[in-house]
């Protein structure tokens, strides 16, 4: 494959891409990626204009499982305050307690009280009300294969299935500016072996 894709980011980074770029400098997970794999990858950081020397995009491969494709963590959040569109968003956790279902701002959740999912709104200038959405912690909490949650999970839960809920919600309401990006708690990646360094590539 000698494909070669040019574009520039918002940010007015030029970026150019080639497979064997993609294939030896930007796969994490260790796999060996397919040309298929590649081709979507190329495409998605085209279409989205993702950078993903800087981590913006992350194309993940274990083994000889399918390949994973998704956006770095701070995308969503600095895309939607870019939009003009966008009036501003919130979110924060579902937790049962001894009065019931609680919809709480954040994340905090107390020792005596169970997380059992996340919630997010999004505000749109031309929308008369914002987009609801919530997700259910069973769903999304991600596991290692002996069956235990994965770090960040066991760890700090409120904090990804918030994030899961606030995704899902901004590619809902601006399908044009987040179609195809997924983020790293909706995929079963471990988001503690993702590194955040930007990445060199003597080629460009």
């Amino acid at each position: 494959m000698n494909n070669i894709v040019t574009y520039e980011t918002p940010q007015g980074h030029k970026i150019t891409l080639t497979p064997q770029i993609v294939k030896k400098y930007l796969v994490s997970g260790g796999g060996d990626v397919t040309d298929q794999e590649i081709m979507m990858f190329l495409a998605l950081c085209k279409f989205q204009k993702l950078n993903p020397f800087l981590r913006e995009a992350y194309l993940v491969k274990y083994g000889n499982e399918p390949a994973t494709i998704i956006t770095g963590k701070e995308v969503f959040t600095k895309r939607a305050a870019s939009l003009k569109e966008c009036k501003g968003f919130e979110g924060g956790v579902i937790i049962r307690n001894k009065e019931g279902i609680e919809y709480r701002k954040g994340t905090l959740v107390l020792d005596d009280e169970k997380l059992v999912g996340g919630w997010a709104k999004v505000y749109r200038q031309d929308w008369d009300v914002p987009l609801e959405n919530t997700v259910s912690l069973n769903e999304y909490l991600r596991k290692k294969k002996d069956g235990t949650p994965m770090a960040s999970w066991a760890t700090m839960p409120a904090t990804m299935i918030r994030k899961v809920a606030l995704v899902q919600a901004l590619r809902e309401a601006f399908p044009e500016d987040f179609g195809g990006m997924y983020a790293p708690e909706e995929m079963p990646v471990d988001v503690d072996k993702l590194s955040d360094d930007p990445v060199y590539s003597p080629e460009v």
